[in-house]
């Protein structure tokens, strides 16, 4: 993985395809505010029941139950398209014992060449509720 050192918690990705790994390393740190950090200020969180919530405090709020299980979350990026600075990424994650999902997530480039979630949908490719599969969990990028 390649970073950027932002003197904050640890370094943020500066490729796409890092994303998922960043937000695993941060989220694996229980450090809310290393997380928090992989959002942009506006950035959206689509949680299951599908009531998008919006910025990176609301979004701690989604997160905070999920960081506090003290379980680890892993990621397996299914797919990353990148067209310039702006990122599909559809990632595979489970936290162990807990929950699981497949997100479909929009991450941009900043001027600081570091990529960060604007769009997080941890169950973005969930079946529809009427099929009987489903799942909660968190932000998981």
């Amino acid at each position: 993985m390649t970073y950027v050192d932002t003197g904050y918690a640890r370094p943020l990705p500066v490729r796409a395809e890092d994303v998922p790994d960043a937000f695993a390393e941060r989220f694996n740190s229980r450090d809310p505010r290393a997380v928090q950090e992989l959002y942009e200020p506006e950035a959206v969180f689509v949680p299951e029941s599908g009531e998008a919530v919006h910025g990176r405090a609301a979004i701690a709020r989604q997160n905070a139950p999920f960081l506090g299980l003290g379980l680890p979350i892993s990621v397996r990026p299914r797919r990353v398209h990148v067209a310039g600075d702006i990122a599909l990424l559809i990632v595979d994650w489970t936290i162990e014992g807990a929950a699981s999902g497949t997100a479909t997530d929009v991450a941009r480039r900043g001027a600081d060449g570091c990529w960060r979630y604007v769009i997080d949908s941890p169950f973005g490719a969930v079946p529809p509720p009427d099929s009987g599969a489903g799942g909660s969990g968190p932000a998981a990028g």
